[in-house]
């Protein structure tokens, strides 16, 4: 099976639908980090008062993978439908192993240039990029005013275990690209989210203001009320 790497079709959107509820009670898949790499890591959170693993299961990594748009929606029909009893649950184990390292690796470095000397740290997704296969091919894409030539980046799906391709290639594409000093942890409360700070003069200091921000408010706002009695 092939299918391009770019393909973000609308059914993404659809997938969690089309294949029943993620979990009763299960908020959505949190995406703040402004870095795909970063929220890889806040797959497993506490968004309120319990502890939240988007990825506990097979079925959890797809719809995990269909709301970051890692994966196109036929590639994940696909993979679903041939896959053996317990084969995805196996790569979700493979998923969660990449998160705990990974997260090790970011915990270390963050808040700081990521060193040279931090690339000897990087074999396990060094060996994880190597099993990619991957190609270009020349599509034709259409547009209002007419058809157009584009290259194309390919991905062969052949197995589940190539679920994780993307995500080792999202990881890569972070720390390439990623500044580690803007690399930051919520200062919520009990919260265990991490994103990268990309505003003016690194002033941000919440997952989102709408949630750890406005607690943090309030909580500040109830210690003046009683420094006043």
């Amino acid at each position: 099976m092939v299918i391009t790497c770019q393909q973000r079709s609308d059914r993404l959107c659809d997938w969690n639908l089309r294949h029943g509820p993620i979990v009763k009670h299960r908020p959505p898949a949190i995406f703040i980090a402004d870095s795909l790499g970063l929220d890889f890591l806040n797959s497993i959170a506490t968004p309120v008062d319990t502890s939240v693993d988007w990825l506990d299961s097979g079925d959890g990594l797809l719809r995990w993978l269909a709301q970051a748009k890692l994966v196109p929606a036929d590639a994940l029909d696909e993979l679903k439908a041939r896959a053996m009893p317990g084969e995805l649950d196996e790569v979700a184990d493979q998923a969660r192993a990449l998160r705990r390292w990974f997260r090790g690796f970011v915990q270390k470095y963050m808040g700081r240039p990521l060193p040279a000397k931090a690339l000897q740290e990087l074999g396990p997704l060094n060996k994880l990029l190597q099993r990619d296969e991957t190609f270009s091919q020349i599509s034709r894409h259409r547009e209002r005013d007419g058809d157009r030539f584009e290259l194309q980046v390919v991905r062969r799906w052949r197995s589940s275990e190539s679920l994780l391709l993307p995500i080792g290639q999202a990881l890569a594409k972070f720390v390439c690209e990623e500044d580690f000093a803007r690399v930051k942890a919520c200062e919520g409360h009990s919260c265990t989210l991490v994103f990268a700070d990309h505003t003016r003069g690194q002033a941000r200091r919440w997952c989102s203001m709408a949630i750890c921000g406005n607690r943090a408010k309030q909580a500040a706002h109830r210690s003046r009320l009683k420094k006043k009695r």
